[in-house]
C-alpha cells in the first residue's frame, strides 16, 4: 500500500490538512476555518473528522501525522500560548490528535516544518546542512544541522527573526526592540514605506495610495516597474538580511540557504542585494554557500513541510 502521512498547517484564519506520500505528492487536501472551533477539544474533534474524510476518500491509512503551528513546542508537542489563535494556554495537539486518529504525531513551528520540507521535497534533497528563512508577516527560520532540526533545550532554537539588529530600534511583538523581523518582513516593508513616504519627498508611484492599498504586493509591483523609492526599500532590506544570514552561517555552516514566503516572491529584487551583502560580510571559511528561493515556493509548502515532519519523525525513530 502507498505510504502516506497527514500534514496539517494550523493558522489564525484556516487550518489546512492533506495527505502526502513519500515523493511529496499531495493526494488530497482540505481547509477548515479556524474560528469555527470554539474550544480546543472542538478543534481536535474537527481536525480528526476532516483527516478521516480525506483518508476514506483515498482508501488509505496514514503512517503518522505532522503538524506545523505557530508557537509550536516540538519537545512537548504543544502549541504554547499562540497570540493569533483563539484558544489560550498550552495546547497538547500532537498528543490529542494522535490519540484520536490512532497514529504517532509530531508538531513544530511552521518555519521548522518548511526546513524539513525543503530537505525532503525541495532544493535541499540530499543535503544535511540547510537554513530556511520564511519571509511573510514576520521572519521565521529553521536550521538543519547534520540532517536534524536544531531545537535546543527549549524547542525554540533558531529564531533568526528575533536576533536584535538595531539596539533600541523598532518595537517588536516579542516585547523587545530592534529585532530583525521588524526590518525584514512584509509587515516591516509596509511600515517602513509608510514612514518614508511621510518624511521623504522622493517621487514614487506609491505616493498618495490609501493605507489599505499600500501593501507588500504594491511595493513589489512598484519595484518591478523601476520605482527607485521602492527599489531602495528592497536594497536596504536585502542589506540587513544578507548581514544576518552571514552571521547565522558562522554558527551552523549551512551548505545552502533557502528563502520562502511572500517576500521571496520578489526574486532578484530582494535576492540581488541580499547576496551582495551576504558575500560582503561572510567569513572566508564559509565561502560557497548559496542563497536561493525555496523550491517549495508556490507548491503548498506548509502542507509538504508538515508531512515531512511526520516522515522525518518515523525515519528518525526507525534509525
Amino acid at each position: 500500500m502507498r505510504e502516506v502521512c497527514l500534514g496539517l498547517d494550523i493558522g489564525g484564519t484556516n487550518c489546512r490538512l492533506g495527505i502526502v506520500d513519500r515523493a511529496g505528492e499531495i493526494l488530497r487536501e482540505d481547509s477548515l476555518q479556524t474560528g469555527s472551533f470554539a474550544t480546543f477539544p472542538d478543534l481536535v474533534t474537527g481536525l480528526a473528522a476532516g483527516c478521516r474524510r480525506l483518508l476514506e476518500a483515498e482508501a488509505l491509512d496514514a503512517l503518522a501525522i505532522g503538524i506545523g503551528a505557530p508557537n509550536g513546542n516540538a519537545h512537548r508537542g504543544t502549541i504554547a500560548h499562540a497570540p493569533n489563535l483563539p484558544w489560550k494556554g498550552e495546547l497538547p495537539l500532537a498528543r490529542d490528535l494522535g490519540a484520536a486518529l490512532g497514529a504517532p504525531a509530531w508538531l513544530t513551528n511552521d518555519a521548522n516544518a518548511a526546513a524539513l520540507g525543503e530537505m525532503l521535497y525541495g532544493g535541499g534533497r540530499g543535503r544535511r546542512d540547510l537554513l530556511v528563512v520564511t519571509l511573510g508577516t514576520g521572519l521565521g527560520s529553521g536550521f538543519i544541522v547534520d540532517g536534524r532540526l536544531v531545537y535546543g533545550h527549549s524547542s525554540f532554537a533558531g529564531e533568526l527573526g528575533h536576533v536584535i539588529v538595531e539596539p533600541g530600534g523598532r518595537a517588536c511583538g516579542c516585547g523587545r526592540q530592534g529585532c530583525l523581523e521588524r526590518y525584514v518582513s512584509v509587515t516591516a516593508l509596509v511600515a517602513i514605506a509608510r514612514e518614508r513616504l511621510a518624511t521623504d519627498a522622493a517621487a514614487s508611484s506609491l505616493r498618495g495610495l490609501p493605507d489599505e492599498k499600500l501593501t507588500g504586493a504594491a511595493i513589489h509591483d512598484a519595484a518591478r516597474s523601476g520605482d527607485e523609492f521602492a527599489l531602495a526599500l528592497f536594497d536596504e532590506m536585502g542589506a540587513r538580511l544578507g548581514l544576518a544570514l552571514a552571521n547565522a552561517a558562522a554558527i551552523t555552516s549551512p551548505e545552502k540557504i533557502f528563502l520562502y514566503g511572500g517576500l521571496a516572491g520578489a526574486g532578484e529584487i530582494l535576492l540581488g542585494p541580499t547576496r551582495a551583502s551576504f558575500e560582503r560580510n561572510l567569513l572566508a571559511n564559509f565561502a560557497g554557500i548559496t542563497i536561493e528561493v525555496s523550491e517549495l515556493q508556490g507548491r503548498n509548502g506548509a502542507l509538504l513541510g508538515a508531512a515531512a515532519l511526520a516522515f522525518h519523525g518515523l525515519d528518525s525513530n526507525d534509525a
